[in-house]
C-alpha cells in the first residue's frame, strides 16, 4: 500500500485513520474521488457499488472484533467528491469501524467531500464507529465536510459513533439519524472546535420507535474568533424508551453558539431528558493555571484541550 501514497497523503490518513493498524484488518482508501487500496478478510468483504459511487460492507455474523477502515483523502483543489458507503453488519458481530476524510488545499477552488454512511445492523450486532474530520493547505480555496449517517438498529444492537472535527475545516453540515427497535442502544459523541470565519452545523434526528429502545447524545465544541456553530438535537419518544441529550460548548472573541434542543414524547414511558450550557472559560480556571506558572493563552489552551479530550 505504501508505495502508492506519498507522504502528503501518509500525513492525512495518520490524522484520520492511523496508517500503522490499517494493515491489520479490512479497509478500503479512496483519494481524489477514486478507489486506490482494498482489503478483504475471511469475515469482511467490501463491494464497489454498480450504480453510484460507494462501497457496500458486508461482516459475517458473529465476527468478533475486527477492524475496518474506509478513509477518504482529497489533494485535488476544486474536487467535489460525493460516496454512498453501506454497512451491512451480521447478526451477534462486534466490529469497530474508523472513518474520516483529510483534504489539504494549497490553492484558489474549493475541496468538498460529502459522504452518506448507512448502517444496518441485525439482532445482537454491535459497532464502534469512529469519525474524524480534518483539513490543512496554505491555499484560500475552502474545505467542506458534509457527512450524512444513519442508523438502523434492530432488536438488541447497540452502536457507539464518536465523531471529531479536528482542525481546518472550514465548512460543515453533519447529519445523524437514527431509528432504534426494542432493547436497541445508540451513543452518540462529537467534539468540534472552530475557528477564524468557520461554520459548523450539527443536527441528530433520533427515533426511539421500540420498547426500551435508548440513546445518549453528547456533543462538546469550542467556537473562537468569528467562527459560528449550530446544534439541532431531535429525540422522539414513540414507545418506552430513555434519551439524553447534552450540548456544552465554550465561546471565545467573537464566535456564535446556537443550540436548539427538541425532544417529544409521543408515549407516556418515554423518558426524555436535555441539557445545553454555553459560556466563556472560567476566570477561577485560569486564574488556577496561571498560579502554577502558566501565561493566560497556555492556561486557555489548557482548558479547551481537557474540555475537548
Amino acid at each position: 500500500m505504501k508505495d502508492k501514497i506519498n507522504e502528503i497523503d501518509k500525513d492525512l490518513l495518520n490524522e484520520v485513520s492511523n496508517l500503522e493498524n490499517m494493515e491489520k484488518g479490512a479497509y478500503n482508501i479512496r483519494k481524489n474521488g477514486e478507489g486506490i487500496e482494498r482489503k478483504v478478510t475471511d469475515n469482511i468483504n467490501i463491494i464497489t457499488k454498480t450504480d453510484k459511487p460507494g462501497i457496500d460492507i458486508y461482516v459475517k455474523e458473529n465476527t468478533k472484533f475486527e477492524f475496518i477502515h474506509i478513509p477518504v483523502i482529497i489533494t485535488e483543489s476544486g474536487l467535489n467528491d460525493l460516496v454512498y458507503n453501506d454497512f451491512y453488519i451480521g447478526k451477534n458481530a462486534n466490529v469497530i469501524i474508523i472513518a474520516g476524510c483529510g483534504i489539504h488545499n494549497d490553492h484558489h477552488k474549493d475541496s468538498q467531500h460529502d459522504g452518506i454512511h448507512r448502517f444496518f445492523l441485525e439482532e445482537g450486532a454491535k459497532v464502534k464507529y469512529i469519525e474524524k474530520h480534518y483539513g490543512e493547505g496554505q491555499g484560500d480555496g475552502k474545505r467542506i465536510l458534509n457527512p450524512v449517517t444513519e442508523v438502523y438498529l434492530k432488536a438488541g444492537s447497540s452502536m457507539e459513533m464518536e465523531s471529531s472535527q479536528i482542525k481546518g475545516v472550514d465548512s460543515t453540515i453533519r447529519e445523524t439519524k437514527g431509528e432504534l427497535l426494542e432493547n436497541s442502544n445508540f451513543v452518540i459523541s462529537e467534539k468540534i472546535m472552530t475557528h477564524g470565519e468557520q461554520f459548523a452545523k450539527t443536527i441528530f434526528d433520533v427515533q426511539l420507535n421500540g420498547e426500551n429502545a435508548s440513546t445518549h447524545v453528547t456533543s462538546r465544541s469550542v467556537a473562537t474568533d468569528n467562527s459560528k456553530q449550530e446544534f439541532i438535537s431531535k429525540i422522539y419518544g414513540n414507545a418506552k424508551s430513555f434519551a439524553h441529550s447534552e450540548c456544552d460548548a465554550i465561546i471565545k472573541d467573537n464566535a456564535k453558539v446556537i443550540a436548539t434542543p427538541e425532544i417529544t414524547a409521543n408515549n407516556v414511558e418515554a423518558n426524555l431528558i436535555h441539557e445545553a450550557a454555553i459560556g466563556k472559560i472560567a476566570g477561577e480556571q485560569l486564574i488556577k493555571l496561571m498560579t502554577l506558572g502558566l501565561s493566560e493563552k497556555e492556561a486557555e489552551e489548557e482548558i479547551i484541550n481537557g474540555f475537548l479530550r
